[in-house]
C-alpha cells in the first residue's frame, strides 16, 4: 500500500484539453450516513487517427501510430511509459485509432481518449495521476498496472531488530558493537533494539550469530513502510466547509485519536483547535507550508466523518494525537510504526488510525497492536490499494479493523485490497481544504480515516465502551468476503 508526501498547490485554471464545470455530487453512506462530495464534471475534446499500433512519450512529446487497441493497451501503455498512476473507470470502453506526431500532452490524451473524459493531476517527477471517465471522476476507481514496474521488496536487508530476555544483563551498545553494527533505535520497554548493518551479508551472519546467544529473544526483519502518495490540488469544489468544533478545553476525559502518519500540520489546515501536541518518533520533519501532508489529509478526514455521522451536532470532546513515524524520510519501518503505536496509546488515544500498511508479518508490531487492544484501544488500518487479496499489515492482525474503500452502493473500489482480513468498507474519496485551496485524496487510506471518525462519534454520542463500538463497526460496516 503507498503510505506515504509533498504536494503541489493547482492552478485555478483547467489543464489544457479539457474544460470544467462545477458540479457536487452525494454519495450518501448506508448504514451510518458517510457523505463524500466531488465537484468535478470534465469533458474531453475527440480525436481519431489511423496507424500501427506505436505510443512513444520522450520529453512531454508524444507520438502514436495505431491501427487498433482498446482503452486498456492504450492506458497500460501511457503507465509504462509516463510512470504516472492511471485511473479508469471499469465501465469505460473504447476502441483506440490515432496517428499523430510530437503532440503535447494534453494534446495526446484528447487523441488518444476519444470521447471519454479525463482528469491529469499534475506532480513532481513521476507521481502525477491520470483519471479516466465516462460522466463524473469518482467513477475512476480502478488501478491500471504498470506491466513494466518491478516487485516492492519489503525486507530492509542490512538491518535486524533484536528482542532480548527479559532481565538480560547484556546491553544494547555492548550487543551492537559485538555484531560490528550501528544501534539506530530502541523501543527500551519492549527490549527491543534496531541494528543497521554494512550489509545485507553482515546482517545475515549476525543473524546466525545470535542464534545461539542465549541473552537473545528473537531475531526478525525490519520492514519498509512507503511514505502515503501526495495530494492532488482541485480546481473547482463546491464541499461544504467542516462544521465541527471542539467541545471546551483539553481535559483528562476527552477521546482521544491517535494519528500514525506523516506529520500533521496545525498552520493552514483547519483542523488546528483540534491537535494535541505532536509526537515524532522518526525526528524532526519539515512539511510543505503550502500544501497538506498526508497525516493532514487524514485528520481532517476523520473530523468530517465525524461531522457528518453527529448528524449536526457541532461540539464533540474529541482530540488528535499526531504521531509522526515518517520524519523527512520517504519511508518508514515496522519498527518506527510499532513504536509509534506504543507513543499513542501511552499518550491516551482509544482509537488508532493507521492509514498505511506493508507487506509482511512482524512479530515485534504484532505484539504491540495485541497489547494496545488488550488495553481496549480500537485499532483501524488500511487494507491497501492494490487490488489484490495479499495481506497488508498491520491491517491483517485479528485485532485491528482492515478497511477497505467502496462506493455509494457497497461495491467494492476496483483499486483497492479484498478478502477474508478485510473487515470493513468505507468511503475512499475525500476532498480537504488547506489555505482555502482543495485537495482530492483517495484510497483505503481515506476510508480508514473515516472509520475512525465514525468510531470517535460512536463513542462520544453513544457513551460505548471501545469494546462496544468496535464491535457495532464490525457489524455495521461489514462486507462480503471476497475471495
Amino acid at each position: 500500500m503507498q503510505t506515504m508526501e509533498k504536494a503541489t498547490q493547482a492552478s485555478p485554471a483547467a489543464p489544457a484539453g479539457h474544460r470544467r464545470d462545477g458540479r457536487r455530487t452525494h454519495f450518501p453512506w448506508p448504514a451510518w450516513g458517510f457523505w463524500v462530495a466531488l465537484a468535478w464534471l470534465l469533458t474531453a475534446p475527440l480525436g481519431h487517427g489511423a496507424g500501427t499500433n506505436y505510443l512513444s512519450w520522450k520529453d512531454s512529446r508524444v507520438s502514436a501510430d495505431i491501427q487498433s487497441w482498446d482503452l486498456s493497451q492504450v492506458l497500460e501503455r501511457i503507465t509504462a511509459e509516463t510512470r504516472w498512476q492511471v485511473y479508469v473507470d471499469p465501465e469505460a470502453h473504447l476502441e483506440i485509432q490515432a496517428k499523430f506526431k510530437n503532440l503535447s500532452v494534453s494534446q495526446a490524451l484528447g487523441m488518444l481518449l476519444g470521447n471519454l473524459n479525463y482528469a491529469l493531476l499534475p506532480a513532481a517527477g513521476s507521481g502525477a495521476k491520470l483519471y479516466v471517465f465516462r460522466t463524473s471522476v469518482h467513477e475512476a476507481t480502478q488501478l491500471v498496472k504498470n506491466p513494466v514496474k518491478s516487485g516492492d521488496k519489503s525486507v530492509i536487508a542490512n538491518e535486524l531488530l533484536v528482542a532480548l530476555k527479559p532481565g538480560s544483563k547484556l546491553s544494547a551498545q555492548e550487543l551492537a558493537k559485538s555484531l560490528g553494527a550501528q544501534l539506530t533505535g530502541e523501543a527500551g520497554k519492549q527490549g527491543v533494539y534496531r541494528l543497521r548493518f554494512t550489509s545485507e551479508e553482515a546482517a545475515r551472519t549476525a543473524r546466525e550469530a545470535l542464534a545461539g546467544n542465549e541473552e537473545v529473544a528473537s531475531v526478525e526483519n525490519n520492514r519498509v513502510f512507503t511514505r502515503p502518495t501526495q495530494m492532488d490540488p482541485v480546481a473547482l469544489s463546491s464541499l461544504p466547509g467542516l462544521n465541527l468544533k471542539p467541545a471546551g478545553p483539553a481535559n483528562p476525559n476527552q477521546l482521544v485519536i491517535g494519528l500514525i502518519d506523516t506529520a500533521v500540520q496545525a498552520q493552514g489546515a483547519r483542523i488546528g483547535d483540534y491537535l494535541l501536541p505532536s509526537v515524532s518518533v522518526a525526528g524532526n520533519s519539515a512539511t510543505d507550508p503550502a500544501a497538506p501532508s498526508h497525516g493532514t489529509s487524514m485528520a481532517e478526514t476523520i473530523l468530517k466523518s465525524m461531522s457528518q455521522t453527529a448528524q449536526g451536532k457541532e461540539a464533540m470532546p474529541v482530540r488528535i494525537l499526531p504521531v509522526d513515524v515518517y520524519g523527512n524520510s520517504e519511508e518508514t519501518s515496522t519498527f518506527d510504526v510499532a513504536r509509534g503505536i506504543w507513543s499513542a496509546a501511552e499518550g491516551g488515544a482509544k482509537i488508532i488510525n493507521l492509514s498505511l500498511g506493508g507487506e509482511g508479518d512482524s512479530p515485534l508490531l504484532k505484539k504491540i497492536v495485541a497489547e494496545a487492544h488488550q488495553q481496549g484501544i480500537v485499532l483501524v488500518a488500511a487494507a491497501g490499494n492494490e487490488a489484490s487479496t495479499q495481506p497488508m499489515y498491520p491491517a491483517a492482525y485479528p485485532e485491528v479493523i482492515s478497511v477497505t474503500a467502496g462506493d455509494r452502493k457497497g461495491q467494492l473500489a476496483s483499486y483497492a485490497n479484498r478478502g477474508d482480513y478485510v473487515d470493513a468498507m468505507a468511503p475512499g474519496t475525500s476532498l480537504v481544504y488547506f489555505n482555502n485551496q482543495a485537495y482530492l485524496v483517495t484510497g483505503t487510506s481515506t476510508a480508514t480515516a473515516y472509520v475512525s471518525g465514525y468510531a470517535a462519534a460512536l463513542s462520544s454520542s453513544t457513551g460505548k465502551t471501545m469494546a462496544e463500538v468496535e464491535q457495532m463497526i464490525r457489524e455495521s460496516l461489514s462486507l462480503k468476503k471476497s475471495p
